[in-house]
Protein backbone atom coordinates (compact mmCIF):
# COMPACT_ATOMS: atom_id res chain seq x y z
CA UNK A 1 0.00 0.00 0.00
CA UNK A 2 3.06 2.36 0.60
CA UNK A 3 6.73 2.69 -0.84
CA UNK A 4 8.90 4.98 -1.65
CA UNK A 5 10.32 7.48 -0.08
CA UNK A 6 8.14 9.24 2.65
CA UNK A 7 9.68 11.84 4.67
CA UNK A 8 8.54 12.35 8.39
CA UNK A 9 7.94 15.63 8.23
CA UNK A 10 9.35 18.58 10.65
CA UNK A 11 6.46 20.75 12.42
CA UNK A 12 8.11 23.86 11.83
CA UNK A 13 7.57 26.33 14.67
CA UNK A 14 8.45 29.91 15.08
CA UNK A 15 7.81 32.12 18.36
CA UNK A 16 6.49 29.17 19.90
CA UNK A 17 3.80 28.47 17.77
CA UNK A 18 2.74 26.17 14.64
CA UNK A 19 4.15 28.07 11.55
CA UNK A 20 1.43 26.96 9.43
CA UNK A 21 2.10 28.68 6.02
CA UNK A 22 5.83 27.26 6.34
CA UNK A 23 4.31 23.91 6.69
CA UNK A 24 2.17 24.12 3.81
CA UNK A 25 5.28 25.43 1.61
CA UNK A 26 7.32 22.51 2.81
CA UNK A 27 4.47 20.10 2.08
CA UNK A 28 4.03 21.39 -1.31
CA UNK A 29 7.88 20.86 -1.86
CA UNK A 30 7.95 17.93 -0.86
CA UNK A 31 5.27 16.46 -3.27
CA UNK A 32 7.05 18.49 -6.20
CA UNK A 33 10.27 16.50 -4.83
CA UNK A 34 8.76 13.18 -5.56
CA UNK A 35 8.26 11.91 -2.31
CA UNK A 36 5.30 9.33 -2.50
CA UNK A 37 3.69 10.05 1.12
CA UNK A 38 3.79 11.49 4.07
CA UNK A 39 4.01 11.22 7.78
CA UNK A 40 2.78 14.67 9.85
CA UNK A 41 3.21 14.76 13.83
CA UNK A 42 5.74 11.37 14.28
CA UNK A 43 8.82 11.68 16.40
CA UNK A 44 10.72 13.91 14.30
CA UNK A 45 7.46 16.00 13.99
CA UNK A 46 7.26 16.78 17.86
CA UNK A 47 4.19 15.25 18.56
CA UNK A 48 5.41 14.76 21.84
CA UNK A 49 5.23 18.60 22.66
CA UNK A 50 1.79 19.27 20.70
CA UNK A 51 -1.35 19.47 22.40
CA UNK A 52 -4.13 16.91 21.45
CA UNK A 53 -5.17 19.85 19.66
CA UNK A 54 -2.49 20.99 17.99
CA UNK A 55 -1.57 17.50 16.95
CA UNK A 56 -5.04 17.09 15.30
CA UNK A 57 -4.54 20.37 13.57
CA UNK A 58 -1.01 19.65 11.78
CA UNK A 59 -2.34 16.34 10.33
CA UNK A 60 -5.58 18.46 8.83
CA UNK A 61 -2.99 20.98 7.55
CA UNK A 62 -1.12 18.53 6.04
CA UNK A 63 -4.13 16.30 4.56
CA UNK A 64 -5.68 19.94 3.31
CA UNK A 65 -2.21 21.07 1.13
CA UNK A 66 -1.52 17.45 -0.30
CA UNK A 67 -5.04 17.90 -1.42
CA UNK A 68 -4.97 13.72 -2.84
CA UNK A 69 -1.37 14.52 -4.65
CA UNK A 70 -0.04 11.69 -2.22
CA UNK A 71 -1.61 9.80 0.83
CA UNK A 72 -0.99 11.10 4.14
CA UNK A 73 0.27 8.50 7.15
CA UNK A 74 -0.98 10.42 9.96
CA UNK A 75 1.13 9.87 13.07
CA UNK A 76 -1.73 8.75 15.46
CA UNK A 77 0.64 6.93 18.46
CA UNK A 78 0.21 7.81 22.29
CA UNK A 79 0.83 5.25 25.07
CA UNK A 80 -2.86 5.92 26.26
CA UNK A 81 -4.87 3.97 24.05
CA UNK A 82 -7.91 5.94 24.21
CA UNK A 83 -5.59 9.01 23.21
CA UNK A 84 -4.51 7.33 20.24
CA UNK A 85 -7.54 6.21 19.25
CA UNK A 86 -9.30 9.77 19.04
CA UNK A 87 -5.80 10.63 17.15
CA UNK A 88 -7.08 7.90 14.60
CA UNK A 89 -10.62 9.08 14.21
CA UNK A 90 -9.32 12.88 13.86
CA UNK A 91 -7.07 11.89 11.73
CA UNK A 92 -9.26 9.47 9.61
CA UNK A 93 -12.19 12.92 9.89
CA UNK A 94 -9.34 14.57 8.20
CA UNK A 95 -9.18 12.56 4.90
CA UNK A 96 -5.31 10.93 6.11
CA UNK A 97 -4.95 7.27 4.45
CA UNK A 98 -3.69 5.62 7.56
CA UNK A 99 -2.69 5.82 10.94
CA UNK A 100 1.04 5.50 12.30
CA UNK A 101 1.09 4.08 15.66
CA UNK A 102 4.21 3.22 18.36
CA UNK A 103 3.37 0.61 20.89
CA UNK A 104 2.79 2.05 24.11
CA UNK A 105 5.34 4.02 25.45
CA UNK A 106 6.55 4.15 29.12
CA UNK A 107 4.22 1.76 30.45
CA UNK A 108 5.84 -1.01 29.38
CA UNK A 109 3.36 -3.45 28.48
CA UNK A 110 4.09 -6.88 28.06
CA UNK A 111 3.48 -8.73 24.00
CA UNK A 112 -0.39 -9.26 25.41
CA UNK A 113 -0.49 -6.08 26.10
CA UNK A 114 0.99 -4.56 23.04
CA UNK A 115 -1.20 -6.61 21.27
CA UNK A 116 -4.44 -5.53 22.85
CA UNK A 117 -3.16 -2.17 22.22
CA UNK A 118 -3.18 -2.69 18.39
CA UNK A 119 -6.22 -4.18 18.56
CA UNK A 120 -7.83 -2.09 19.89
CA UNK A 121 -6.78 0.80 17.33
CA UNK A 122 -7.69 -1.91 14.34
CA UNK A 123 -11.41 -3.35 15.54
CA UNK A 124 -12.29 0.64 16.22
CA UNK A 125 -10.24 3.30 14.49
CA UNK A 126 -11.53 2.99 11.11
CA UNK A 127 -8.05 3.67 9.18
CA UNK A 128 -5.42 1.20 7.72
CA UNK A 129 -2.83 1.14 10.27
CA UNK A 130 1.07 0.88 9.84
CA UNK A 131 3.07 -0.21 12.81
CA UNK A 132 5.97 2.00 14.41
CA UNK A 133 8.31 -0.01 16.10
CA UNK A 134 11.24 1.97 17.48
CA UNK A 135 12.28 0.42 21.02
CA UNK A 136 15.55 2.69 21.48
CA UNK A 137 12.62 5.51 22.04
CA UNK A 138 9.45 3.77 23.05
CA UNK A 139 11.43 0.57 25.21
CA UNK A 140 8.59 -1.41 24.39
CA UNK A 141 9.59 -3.87 21.26
CA UNK A 142 6.84 -5.20 19.08
CA UNK A 143 8.76 -8.96 19.10
CA UNK A 144 8.31 -10.54 15.56
CA UNK A 145 5.56 -13.12 16.70
CA UNK A 146 3.03 -9.87 18.12
CA UNK A 147 3.74 -8.33 14.67
CA UNK A 148 2.30 -11.67 13.10
CA UNK A 149 -0.15 -12.01 15.21
CA UNK A 150 -1.59 -8.37 14.90
CA UNK A 151 -1.10 -8.90 10.71
CA UNK A 152 -3.02 -12.19 11.18
CA UNK A 153 -5.96 -10.95 13.12
CA UNK A 154 -6.72 -7.64 11.13
CA UNK A 155 -4.84 -8.51 7.61
CA UNK A 156 -6.67 -5.83 5.78
CA UNK A 157 -5.78 -3.38 8.17
CA UNK A 158 -2.56 -3.62 9.07
CA UNK A 159 -0.98 -3.36 6.09
CA UNK A 160 2.78 -2.16 7.03
CA UNK A 161 5.21 -1.48 9.47
CA UNK A 162 8.05 0.89 10.05
CA UNK A 163 10.80 -0.76 11.29
CA UNK A 164 13.44 1.37 13.32
CA UNK A 165 14.90 -1.94 15.69
CA UNK A 166 18.15 -1.70 13.16
CA UNK A 167 17.72 -5.49 13.46
CA UNK A 168 18.00 -6.55 9.87
CA UNK A 169 17.26 -10.16 10.10
CA UNK A 170 13.52 -9.46 10.74
CA UNK A 171 13.30 -7.60 7.14
CA UNK A 172 13.18 -11.25 6.28
CA UNK A 173 11.11 -12.82 9.07
CA UNK A 174 8.59 -10.27 8.65
CA UNK A 175 8.11 -11.58 5.22
CA UNK A 176 7.68 -14.94 5.78
CA UNK A 177 5.69 -14.43 8.54
CA UNK A 178 3.41 -11.67 7.04
CA UNK A 179 3.85 -12.06 3.40
CA UNK A 180 5.23 -10.21 0.81
CA UNK A 181 2.47 -7.45 0.36
CA UNK A 182 3.07 -6.46 3.56
CA UNK A 183 4.34 -2.92 3.44
CA UNK A 184 8.10 -2.88 5.24
CA UNK A 185 9.54 0.41 5.65
CA UNK A 186 12.70 1.17 6.63
CA UNK A 187 13.10 3.76 10.12
CA UNK A 188 16.51 4.01 9.71
CA UNK A 189 18.13 6.55 6.67
CA UNK A 190 21.76 4.74 7.01
CA UNK A 191 20.36 0.95 7.13
CA UNK A 192 17.31 1.57 4.23
CA UNK A 193 20.11 0.22 1.19
CA UNK A 194 20.22 -3.33 3.45
CA UNK A 195 16.72 -2.90 4.18
CA UNK A 196 15.47 -2.93 0.80
CA UNK A 197 17.64 -5.66 -0.84
CA UNK A 198 15.97 -8.01 2.14
CA UNK A 199 12.94 -7.21 0.88
CA UNK A 200 11.86 -3.70 1.75
CA UNK A 201 9.66 -1.22 0.02
CA UNK A 202 10.62 2.35 1.13
CA UNK A 203 11.72 4.30 4.20
CA UNK A 204 9.94 6.56 6.36
CA UNK A 205 12.96 9.22 6.31
CA UNK A 206 14.23 11.88 8.36
CA UNK A 207 16.95 12.91 5.47
CA UNK A 208 14.12 13.28 3.16
CA UNK A 209 13.04 16.75 4.88
CA UNK A 210 16.28 17.88 3.92
CA UNK A 211 17.04 16.21 0.60
CA UNK A 212 13.63 15.03 -0.60
CA UNK A 213 14.89 14.81 -4.68
CA UNK A 214 17.62 12.57 -3.84
CA UNK A 215 15.80 10.53 -0.95
CA UNK A 216 13.21 10.01 -3.91
CA UNK A 217 15.84 9.27 -6.64
CA UNK A 218 17.69 6.51 -4.11
CA UNK A 219 14.44 4.90 -3.81
CA UNK A 220 13.36 4.28 -7.27
CA UNK A 221 16.83 3.09 -8.09
CA UNK A 222 15.94 0.20 -5.41
CA UNK A 223 12.61 -0.38 -6.75
CA UNK A 224 14.63 -0.66 -9.86
CA UNK A 225 17.04 -3.08 -8.63
CA UNK A 226 19.44 -0.35 -9.81
CA UNK A 227 21.77 -1.12 -6.58
CA UNK A 228 24.91 -0.07 -7.95
CA UNK A 229 22.86 3.36 -8.49
CA UNK A 230 21.41 3.04 -4.91
CA UNK A 231 24.73 2.66 -3.72
CA UNK A 232 25.83 6.10 -5.26
CA UNK A 233 23.10 7.86 -3.98
CA UNK A 234 23.84 6.06 -0.46
CA UNK A 235 27.40 7.24 -0.30
CA UNK A 236 26.22 10.71 -0.84
CA UNK A 237 23.65 10.44 1.77
CA UNK A 238 25.48 8.59 4.46
CA UNK A 239 27.20 11.81 5.71
CA UNK A 240 23.84 13.45 5.85
CA UNK A 241 22.27 10.67 7.07
CA UNK A 242 24.53 10.59 10.47
CA UNK A 243 24.68 14.32 10.92
CA UNK A 244 20.76 14.63 11.16
CA UNK A 245 21.40 12.38 14.46
CA UNK A 246 24.60 14.47 15.10
CA UNK A 247 22.50 16.16 18.17
CA UNK A 248 18.79 15.52 19.69
CA UNK A 249 16.43 14.91 16.80
CA UNK A 250 14.64 16.81 14.66
CA UNK A 251 16.93 19.77 15.71
CA UNK A 252 19.83 18.93 13.28
CA UNK A 253 17.01 18.43 10.49
CA UNK A 254 15.33 21.95 11.43
CA UNK A 255 18.94 23.51 11.09
CA UNK A 256 19.58 21.47 7.94
CA UNK A 257 16.38 23.13 6.19
CA UNK A 258 17.02 26.53 7.02
CA UNK A 259 20.47 25.97 4.74
CA UNK A 260 18.82 24.39 1.70
CA UNK A 261 15.35 26.76 2.55
CA UNK A 262 16.64 30.25 3.50
CA UNK A 263 14.51 31.74 6.05
CA UNK A 264 12.86 27.98 7.83
CA UNK A 265 12.36 28.99 11.07
CA UNK A 266 14.38 26.80 13.06
CA UNK A 267 12.21 26.70 16.39
CA UNK A 268 11.93 23.76 18.79
CA UNK A 269 9.73 23.13 22.02
CA UNK A 270 11.74 22.08 25.53
CA UNK A 271 12.64 19.73 26.56
CA UNK A 272 14.50 20.07 22.36
CA UNK A 273 17.28 22.61 21.86
CA UNK A 274 19.32 23.52 19.19
CA UNK A 275 21.64 21.71 17.35
CA UNK A 276 24.89 22.32 19.21
CA UNK A 277 27.87 24.03 16.82
CA UNK A 278 29.16 21.10 16.37
CA UNK A 279 26.29 19.22 14.93
CA UNK A 280 25.90 22.21 13.03
CA UNK A 281 29.28 22.06 11.06
CA UNK A 282 28.92 17.86 10.67
CA UNK A 283 25.35 19.03 8.87
CA UNK A 284 26.83 21.96 6.96
CA UNK A 285 29.76 19.35 5.79
CA UNK A 286 27.36 16.48 4.70
CA UNK A 287 25.20 19.37 3.04
CA UNK A 288 28.21 19.79 0.96
CA UNK A 289 29.27 16.47 0.34
CA UNK A 290 25.91 15.69 -1.22
CA UNK A 291 25.62 18.73 -3.42
CA UNK A 292 22.84 19.99 -1.50
CA UNK A 293 25.03 23.33 -0.78
CA UNK A 294 27.73 24.89 -2.37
Amino acid sequence: MFSGSIPALVTPIADGRFDEPSFRALVDWQIESGSSALVPCGTTGEAATMTIEEHDHVVRVCVDQAAGRVPVIAGCGSNDTAVALHHIHAAKAAGASAALLVPPYYNRPNQEGVFRHFEVLAARGGLPIVLYNVPARTVTDIAVETVERIVKAFPDIVVGIKDATGQMARVSEHRLRCGPAFAQLSGNDDMTLAFMAMGGMGAISVTANVAPAMCAEFQDACAAGDYGRALTLQDRLFPLHAALFSDASPAPAKYALSRVRPGFPTGLRLPMTPASATSRAAVDAALAHAGLVG
